[in-house]
This record gives structure tokens, sequence and C-alpha cells, in this order.
């Protein structure tokens, strides 16, 4: 089974493909802008370089949320118009659980992305990827205080926290967690912002 990783929820892009629990393909950079432009040729380039094409790809994993709203908005349109042509359902996934991957010898991993204002998309998975506090916008302050050193902290952005680390996902840890999903059509699959969008906030402002 061909599988096609795609994570455009934070500027760490990430597009694997994975075949018989072996990572194929990896690619994993920060891309600032114009993740609109680049998604395609970066997976194209991969089917290349493995002599594929997206006809040889069986499932489809996308990371729909939290994170950016626009990069959630293009991973997922790109998931659904190959699912879509392929035919195929699409398997969605947490961009927290994804950096919850990362290896660690503390009990608990605690990913975060930050959300301005003080606020982070955060939650807690312990070393299985078991959802031990499900994901949420919260204030970080108000999220930190209870936590003691069981916690790994991790996060790509620059979270105020004394000790965090970087993320290394390990692609192969989430797929086998989730190989056996039932997946969701594509034109079901939304977007997972945990929050609304500034057009959105502005408009409850203005009723």
């Amino acid at each position: 089974m061909r599988i096609l990783l795609i994570d455009t929820s934070t500027s760490n892009i990430t597009v694997s493909i994975v075949e018989n629990d072996n990572i194929l393909y990896n690619y994993h950079e920060f891309i600032k802008t114009d993740m609109s432009s680049k998604i395609m040729p970066i997976i194209n380039e991969g089917l290349k370089q493995l002599n594929l094409t997206i006809n040889d790809i069986n499932k489809i994993f996308v990371v729909n949320g939290p994170g950016s709203f626009t990069g959630i908005r293009v991973g997922v349109t790109v998931a659904k118009t190959i699912a879509w042509a392929l035919k195929k359902d699409i398997i969605a996934l947490s961009s927290l659980e994804l950096m919850a991957t990362t290896n660690t010898d503390k009990k608990y991993l605690v990913p975060m992305i930050d959300a301005r204002r003080g606020n982070v998309f955060t939650g807690i998975y312990d070393r299985e990827l078991n959802c031990v506090s499900e994901n949420k916008l919260i204030k970080l302050e108000e999220f930190i205080k209870n936590l003691n050193n069981d916690y790994e902290f991790i996060s790509y952005d620059d979270i105020e926290i004394e000790t965090i680390v970087r993320p290394n996902i390990n692609i192969l840890k989430i797929i086998n967690k989730h190989i056996n999903d039932e997946g969701v059509n594509p034109h079901n699959l939304n977007p997972n912002y945990l929050k609304l969008t500034e057009a959105e906030e502005n408009k409850l402002k203005n009723d």
C-alpha cells in the first residue's frame, strides 16, 4: 500500500510517500510564503523520483489543523482534489498529534502552535500518541501553570517556555497508529481550525 501524507498546517511543510512501512520520499522544509504554488511541485517531484504517478497512491493522509488558516486550506484542498480524482477516502490527522511523534523520555508530550495574543493551540499526548487532553485554543499562561517535569513541550514556534524542543516528527509512527482508521469522503473533510477566522470574528463584533 502506498500512502501520501500532506501537512501544510505550519510553515514547516511535510510531504511523505510511504509504502509498506518504508518511507520512500520525505520532504520536510520551512516554507514561509507562497505555499499554494509549491505544494503540487513538491508532491510531483516525489512521485517523479520514485517513478510513480498519482494513480499509484492508495491512501491519503492529511493534516487538517489546527494551525495556519491559509496553510490548512492549502493542504486540505490539495488532498481533497487528489482523493476525489482517485476515488479514495482521506484520513485526517491533527497537527499536534504529528508533532507529538517526537521521541522523548518524558511521560507526556505537549505540542504547541503559536496562536498569537498569548494563546496557543495545544493538547497533551502520551508516548503512544493517546490523547490525554484534547486539542484546544487556550492562554499559554493558564495552560502550563499546573504542568510539571513529566511534560515535554514541543513547538516550531518561539513559545515563551523555559525548556522547549523542536519537533522531530516520526511519519511511520503516526501512519501505523491510524492506518486502519475509517477514512472520510473528501467532500466531507473540513479544516479543524479550533478558532474563528478573522473575518468571522469581525462579523461577530459588528452583529
